[in-house]
């Protein structure tokens, strides 16, 4: 799979099919080889001496002075050493103006593993390469390569730290000791997902300076809002597996004073890379916040390294839960639960990874006796006389549990207990984790409830595990609603299971079936990544009525199960208004007044031949073609004039939508040269009169939906410090939307 954002082709990025983006720079040979990971080729560069070797990308890329680029690549070699990625600058016609080297790795291993660098382009800088290096012992040494990247920064999405301080790649300025601590930067060697592109090869390394406790901080204080829940995380890895290494999300208020922390310790399992979570509700006078990292009782000379390190709003386990994320979770602890009745004791599991459907730790409620113990959580906002689900997943980590009763307890507003829902038992059928759940009406003066289990043992020393704990409002599954004015239906989707795959089509009045465009194309056993979706589906016909088919696949072709939504419809106010849209490009959608619908053709390939004594010719035909003709339109102001030439302007393949009885179905359409005209001889008359020449086009299959792909104005609030920045990087309000940057 390319990756996104990549300047490089993605030839060139995966070494597939063939090496032609690469060629030698210094000492070596270049050929492709096998056993790649983005796709089974790789770049294969083998030394003619003993010494450095360097290859580099054969194009060069465009850059602007001053801003940041990235770079990175897998690498392997078992003997190299001196292994290195850098971006080699160009000037105007050619000429090196200087190579950005990123450090050397600590260590040689055949094993893929990541070097990157990031730095911003020098002055003098026009054009950019890749160039990728190592040193070996002797001449005929090979070195591999493969799922090379360069282009602006990849960061995660919604994380209120820059990117250099989530991943230290340029240096290490977005940190500063706090006590006992040096910092700098390291190159380990390490093995990421082949498609984990926001980690890298430079860590941040903090080395204690004595034996006793040490810690960092981050620079940046990013603002936060007060009482909403945020999420902290980063990859930890400790120097050894006794040290008791953490992170801190802390808070403070307004003049800079700490208002609030919380701790998460890493249970390691090793001495590998783990990533470790933090969460809390920022306090009322939160103003910003900043993470920590640390070790207790360290050794002198002892090194933590860190690796995209992240704070961000803490979603959901399931959308719409009120339980927070600590509560849900159990990353840093038992949070607010605890045993009212019975022999059972709660704790973290550990270590890290040992149990876990979310995250990296889940709950380990231990009872030493075959009894009955309830363990409840803490309290949390509900409504009265409503629906809720509360939900757990859970596994028999030891011994036997005969049954686990899952309710709700309610509470109103001055904490008094309004009792429990009948709840619903449930026995362990066998190993492995297990969904609970249990529906209930809320008493009409409850404003609180905590999840309530009543779990007994079978047996002595019994261990259960609990998990991905959610408290809901039970919303309706599938839900439509239509949005006329901008000529879309909004369709929402609930409770879908995850890494299911999903097929939503809509189904018109004669029963005709059509699929749903998505973000990545029409939606057709594409995989579910959330257990909600919503779809805006802008192709929706007008005038008609329609509902939508879902259908959800445990496999492709393995049906798990259907469902269907209500009949619902859009309308035009104004019969002689039409839509013209982007598929792709939806807020593009523009009204226009018809002045006069297309006088219709249908073209068509014909070949006559005259035979020699016969008075008709023979004529051989091709298919007869789609509908072809002149739509003729009115914009009414500079505005709808304007929006116009911006549909216009792609080119790309647009769907036209009449009021029906207009004698014009849905069309997809292809606009050859555009006529614009004025209708009136004064300079200030804004009518405009247009032709516009249509072919009958396909609907297009691949294309989807262009959005923010995940971006919130906090990540732009993030990489920009004021909206001039902004002007210098994107043209439009369009292209800051999509993160298309001017260069």
């Amino acid at each position: 799979m390319a990756i996104p954002g990549n300047f490089l082709s993605p030839t060139t990025e995966s070494v597939d099919p063939n090496t032609s983006g690469w060629t030698t720079k210094l000492n070596c040979t270049i050929g492709r080889g096998i056993g790649g990971r983005n796709g089974d080729g790789c770049l294969s560069v083998r030394s003619v001496a003993a010494g450095e070797m360097q290859a580099r990308t054969v194009s060069s890329y465009p850059v602007a002075v001053g801003t940041v680029y990235y770079a990175f690549a897998d690498t392997s070699g078992a003997t190299s050493t001196g292994e290195r990625i850098g971006i080699r600058w160009l000037n105007g016609t050619g000429g090196e103006v200087s190579i950005t080297w990123a450090m050397s790795t600590a260590g040689a291993s055949a094993s893929w593993h990541r070097v990157s660098v990031a730095v911003p382009a020098p002055a003098g800088a026009a054009q950019a390469q890749v160039v990728l290096s190592s040193t070996e012992t002797g001449a005929s040494v090979s070195h591999y390569w493969e799922n090379v990247y360069l282009g602006l920064p990849i960061r995660t999405l919604g994380n209120l730290l820059p990117f250099n301080t989530e991943s230290s790649e340029v240096d290490a300025s977005g940190w500063t000791p706090v006590v006992n601590a040096t910092i700098s930067r390291q190159v380990p060697v390490i093995s990421w997902g082949v498609s984990v592109y926001t980690a890298g090869g430079h860590t941040l390394a903090m080395s204690t300076v004595a034996a006793g406790n040490a810690s960092v901080l981050s620079v940046e204080r990013p603002a936060v809002t007060p009482g909403q829940e945020y999420l902290a995380y980063a990859y930890l890895q400790p120097p050894v597996l006794t040290a008791a290494a953490w992170i801190e999300l802390r808070f403070y208020d307004a003049n800079g004073n700490q208002v609030g922390a919380q701790r998460s310790t890493l249970a390691a399992p090793g001495t590998g890379m783990y990533r470790q979570r933090a969460s809390m509700v920022a306090p009322a006078t939160a103003a910003t916040c900043g993470m920590a990292a640390g070790l207790d009782g360290a050794s002198a000379g002892q090194v933590l390294r860190l690796e995209t390190v992240v704070i961000g709003v803490a979603g959901k386990i399931q959308s719409g839960s009120v339980l927070p994320y600590a509560d849900s979770s159990f990353e840093q602890g038992i949070a607010g639960w605890t045993v009212p009745t019975g022999v059972a004791t709660l704790a973290r599991t550990t270590p890290w990874g040992e149990s876990a459907y979310e995250g990296s730790y889940s709950l380990a409620a231990s009872s030493s006796t075959a009894t009955v113990s309830t363990i409840r959580s803490a309290r949390f906002p509900v409504t009265g006389d409503v629906n809720w689900r509360a939900r757990i997943i859970a596994k028999a980590a030891a011994g036997t549990w005969t049954t686990v009763l899952v309710r709700v307890r309610w509470y109103d507003a001055t904490d008094a207990d309004l009792g429990a829902s009948t709840g619903t038992a449930y026995g362990f059928a066998g190993a492995g984790w297990w969904g609970l759940s249990s529906d209930a009406e809320a008493p009409a003066t409850a404003t609180q409830g905590a999840v309530e289990l009543v779990a007994t043992a079978g047996s002595a020393s019994s261990v259960l595990h609990v998990d991905a704990v959610t408290l809901r409002q039970v919303l309706p599954q599938t839900a439509v609603e239509a949005h006329s004015d901008d000529g879309y239906v909004q369709l929402t989707l609930r409770e879908l299971p995850l890494d299911y795959l999903l097929t939503v089509y809509r189904v018109t009045e004669g029963g005709a079936r059509a699929l749903v465009r998505g973000v990545h194309g029409l939606i057709s056993q594409q995989v579910i990544t959330s257990d909600v979706m919503v779809i805006e589906d802008h192709e929706a016909p007008i005038g008609q009525s329609f509902y939508y088919r879902i259908e959800v696949y445990e496999a492709p072709g393995d049906t798990a199960f259907t469902r269907s939504s209500e009949q619902v419809a859009l309308t035009l106010d104004d019969i002689n208004i039409a839509w013209l849209k982007d598929p792709g490009n939806p807020q593009r959608a523009c009204k226009v007044l018809v002045a006069k619908a297309p006088d219709w053709q249908r073209p068509i390939e014909q070949a006559a031949f005259v035979v020699r004594g016969r008075r008709n010719k023979v004529i051989l035909s091709g298919r007869r073609q789609g509908l072809e003709g002149d739509l003729a339109i009115w914009t009414r102001s500079d505005a709808e004039r304007e929006s116009l030439h911006l549909l216009l302007d792609s080119g790309n393949v647009l769907l036209w939508q009449a009021t029906p009885g207009m004698g014009v179905t849905d069309m997809y359409v292809s606009i050859a040269q555009v006529t614009e005209g004025r209708v009136g001889k004064l300079a200030q008359e804004q009518w405009r009169a247009w032709s516009l020449p249509l072919t009958e086009q396909d609907m297009p299959v691949t294309t989807g939906i262009n959005g923010a792909a995940g971006r919130t104005w906090q990540d732009v609030v993030a990489e920009f410090v004021t909206c001039a920045d902004l002007l210098e990087v994107y043209a439009t309000s369009e292209d800051l939307l999509l993160d298309r940057r001017m260069g």
